[in-house]
């Protein structure tokens, strides 16, 4: 492994983690769990407070059910670890990522850093409420 592609965005109270595929380490283990696009997960309810990370699928960009479940997850079971973005995650998709409670982002291209950075420092701040405000 070379360099380590790892950024993290802070706008507002919140802040996510770019990452990139070519610099993952291989650390699922009994406290990551990693669910599909169509799992439900509240069926994790019982063991949320043992987990560390959740990994959300987005099997391609027109598929947000990963936003409801990210909704799932920080709202109604109060899970405040590392939920993170996998599959097809595209830049312009990462604030959105970021307001709906997701704190990393898996980008498929490492050239695509510098972009996300951009994105992420586009607004200072919203006038709607998101997700992000309430973990902490």
């Amino acid at each position: 492994m070379t360099s380590t592609s790892r950024t993290s965005s802070t706008t507002g109270a919140a802040k996510i983690e770019l990452l990139t595929a070519a610099n993952l380490i291989d650390d699922i283990d009994a406290r990551v769990v990693q669910l599909a696009n169509d799992d439900d997960p509240l069926t994790l309810q019982h063991r949320i407070d043992a987990l560390d990370r959740i990994e959300l699928h987005f099997p391609n960009f027109t598929d947000g059910r990963a936003y409801s479940q990210a909704y799932l997850l920080r709202r109604r079971l109060g899970f405040r670890g590392d939920l993170r973005a996998t599959g097809e995650v595209l830049v312009d998709q990462l604030i959105q990522m970021q307001r709906m409670g997701f704190s990393s982002a898996v980008l498929q291209n490492e050239s695509d850093l510098e972009d996300a950075q951009r994105q992420l420092e586009r607004f200072a701040g919203f006038y709607q409420g998101d997700v992000a405000r309430h973990i902490g």
